[in-house]
């Protein structure tokens, strides 16, 4: 070059690339283990909700409490619920009533619950409120203040029945049979129902 600037040595500027492949490399890399999180965490949140996260997991998804290994508490089978204290039949009358068309109704179900040990008092046709006026299987009327239990034992003897109460001062309880009446719950289903009242079955005990 004959002009005023020339090259000598080794000596001449040199032009530095910029830095974007290192930059690709590091995004490419953030972007790798940013689906790697994410992948991990939804087969976590899967393993719990299929209940295969272990004993903690299950734990923490149904809010429940499990004894530790070593109390032995883990390995003793549940206590059993109390025993409920009902009222026996015989403490229970029952008055019976026929709201349907079928004549001798009332006394045929009356002699039945006094063949099943209940106290049967007045047998006969339903009261003109009700008369005719019950479309289901039978209405349980009584005082609010009646003992719930006497309803729960008489309700034993009859499927899908209802309760109301009036404005007597008794403890006893008028059977109001309604169209939907067929007969009452067979005895040996009876006495299981009544067995499941008296010796309620204990609350399970949470998956660990």
């Amino acid at each position: 070059m004959g002009g005023k600037y020339r090259v000598t040595g080794a000596a001449y500027p040199r032009l530095s690339r910029r830095p974007r492949r290192r930059r690709i490399v590091f995004a490419v890399l953030g972007a790798v283990l940013g689906v790697a999180l994410l992948g991990y965490g939804s087969l976590q949140l899967i393993q719990v909700f299929r209940g295969e996260g272990g004993g903690d997991a299950r734990r923490a998804a149904a809010g429940g409490k499990c004894p530790d290994k070593g109390s032995g508490a883990a390995s003793a089978a549940p206590a059993s619920a109390p025993a409920v204290v009902l009222p026996q039949p015989a403490d229970i009358t029952v008055n019976v009533y026929n709201a349907t068309q079928r004549a001798g109704l009332a006394k045929a179900v009356g002699d039945e619950l006094k063949a099943r040990g209940f106290t049967v008092g007045q047998v006969g046709n339903a009261p003109a409120d009700f008369d005719k006026k019950v479309p289901g299987t039978g209405i349980l009327l009584g005082s609010p203040k009646t003992d719930k239990a006497a309803y729960s034992v008489l309700g034993t003897q009859l499927a899908g029945d209802t309760l109301q109460s009036d404005a007597r001062e008794g403890a006893d309880i008028d059977l109001i049979l309604g169209d939907a009446f067929t007969e009452l719950s067979p005895k040996a289903t009876a006495e299981q129902e009544l067995a499941l009242l008296a010796h309620p079955k204990p609350a399970a005990a949470p998956a660990c």
